[in-house]
């Protein structure tokens, strides 16, 4: 962090702070983001409104699988995975989706609470080398050639080479930016709380031709979590403890005696995704780039998928690694993942209403989704382990998550994983050793021989053929694929990694 001498209009002198990069929002993407930029070694600050990271409400749950497998591939997953509860939670229509047959060390998605996702998180950036900015908001900011002038709420400007808004769905970067938000309106709002309750709540879900309904026990086993779809579209102000009684009245007849709420809350079913996920020096992660239905629990793995997908990309062009086009395939890769992911959320929020005509459609599309290949497209889709990014023709791997093979190597067995801690790009050679020299990018890019005994199976693909060699990236997407040839991996090096370092 280097600290910047200027004169404002009253010539006084300011002492301003640069960082490389600011981020707006310190939520799951904003943490994400954080961590990937500080393990790549660069100077990155967060911008927290809230004085700590406790959230007083446990928020949405849930992790589905390829971002547990992020996680893994930063070491971190156990963290999450001691706290959370596994369980098989991809579903469309009324029909759960066993997944347990997918080829992953995660094939589930992870009960837990952002609040515990959050706490974890903080702990982890913690031991990373990432300033917080505690307590205040970004209040305005103004980009030129080189970089961005950032206010805080608090009156203290900061400059950075690049500023992110990870700032949720009201994004003040999205808008200050000018970037659109095209999409639909809200057609319908759910009350969500934690309340006390004074008679014994009926179990399961129930569902009608408002949408869903029902409680979860907490575990103090006084508190009940209570999800309920409201008559009409609620108001945008906060919503009261009358306004939960009344909604649940109206779906059970009784409101269970609720009384003594830690939080009330209240989403809507509105799905926007950001026309561009980056003007300039200013990008969009998480929810300040989608927001949708929670149904299916899309969101939250959506955010830091997208942190892992931006920030190497960041951390070269902030190195001078790379031309600053490489920011230009975070928008390619990352749109068309959660612009399918909202139609996703859209298709199973119209599942969740049970009139009489809907509930032939659910009954239907439940069918269908309990045979097995489409089961296994869907949850593919759900859990993000189908993603393919569009790197052009050629082997199925191309443009897909590396799978994490039990490798043979000079140290012993290793995880593909393990190698991927350190957010660094792999080159992974499965050949005979010695078989690549890639010493023009040997300060980027590791080199490791290894041999695998096994076939090689991708989620909804299934076996392929096995490959020499592949060029996996720091987010663990193959970048290239060998087929006993040197063909196209200078090119691909290149395009990833940035030009060869002159002898």
């Amino acid at each position: 962090m280097e600290e910047r001498v200027i004169l404002d209009v009253s010539d006084g002198i300011v002492a301003m702070t640069e960082h490389a990069v600011v981020i707006a929002g310190g939520g799951p993407a904003g943490m994400m983001l954080a961590a990937e930029l500080a393990l790549a070694k660069v100077d990155v600050a967060v911008v927290e409104r809230r004085p700590d990271h406790v959230l007083a409400d446990a928020r949405a749950g849930g992790i589905h699988s390829r971002t547990i497998e992020v996680l893994d591939q930063r070491g971190v997953a156990d963290r999450f995975l001691a706290e959370g509860q596994v369980a098989q939670a991809a579903t469309f229509g009324t029909t759960v989706m066993d997944m347990s047959d997918f080829p992953t060390r995660h094939p589930y998605s992870l009960g837990i609470f952002q609040n515990q996702i959050e706490r974890i998180m903080a702990a982890w950036i913690a031991e990373l080398p990432v300033r917080i900015y505690y307590g205040c908001e970004v209040a305005g900011f103004a980009q030129d050639d080189a970089g961005v002038d950032v206010r805080l709420s608090d009156g203290e400007p900061l400059r950075a080479r690049y500023l992110v808004g990870c700032d949720g769905g009201r994004s003040l970067i999205r808008k200050a930016a000018g970037i659109e938000f095209p999409g639909w309106d809200p057609t319908r709002s759910n009350l969500i709380a934690e309340v006390e309750l004074t008679e014994e709540p009926p179990p399961g879900v129930r569902h009608d031709a408002a949408g869903v309904h029902g409680f979860h026990r907490m575990q103090d086993g006084k508190t009940f979590r209570v999800v309920t779809t409201e008559q009409q579209l609620g108001p945008a102000g906060e919503p009261t403890l009358r306004d939960l009684s009344e909604a649940l009245i109206a779906v059970y007849g009784t409101d269970f005696g609720i009384h003594n709420p830690t939080w009330i809350s209240r989403f809507t079913d509105m799905t926007r995704q950001a026309a561009a996920y980056r003007v300039g020096r200013v990008l969009l992660a998480g929810d300040a780039a989608h927001v949708h239905y929670p149904a299916g629990g899309q969101g939250l793995s959506l955010g830091v998928q997208d942190a892992v997908n931006l920030g190497w990309k960041l951390a070269q062009v902030v190195e001078g690694t790379c031309q600053e086009s490489l920011l230009d395939t975070y928008h390619a890769e990352r749109h068309p993942v959660a612009a399918r992911a909202l139609r996703y959320t859209m298709a199973q929020t119209a599942l969740q209403r049970h009139d009489e005509r809907i509930k032939a459609v659910v009954d239907v599309v439940s069918e269908v989704a309990s045979m097995d290949e489409p089961r296994k497209r869907l949850a593919g889709l759900i859990s993000g382990l189908d993603i393919r990014y569009d790197l052009g023709e050629g082997h199925p791997l191309l443009g897909r998550r590396m799978p994490d093979l039990d490798l043979i190597t000079a140290d012993g067995r290793l995880r593909v994983f393990e190698l991927l801690h350190d957010a660094r790009p792999l080159l992974l050679d499965l050949g005979q050793p010695g078989d690549f020299d890639i010493t023009p990018w040997a300060d980027r890019v590791q080199m490791v021989d290894a041999s695998y005994q096994g076939e090689w199976e991708l989620p909804v693909v299934g076996v392929v053929s096995a490959p020499t060699a592949v060029l996996i990236r720091p987010d663990g997407y193959v970048a290239w694929v060998g087929d006993g040839t040197h063909h196209g991996l200078p090119d691909a090096l290149a395009t990833w990694f940035g030009p060869p370092t002159a002898a």
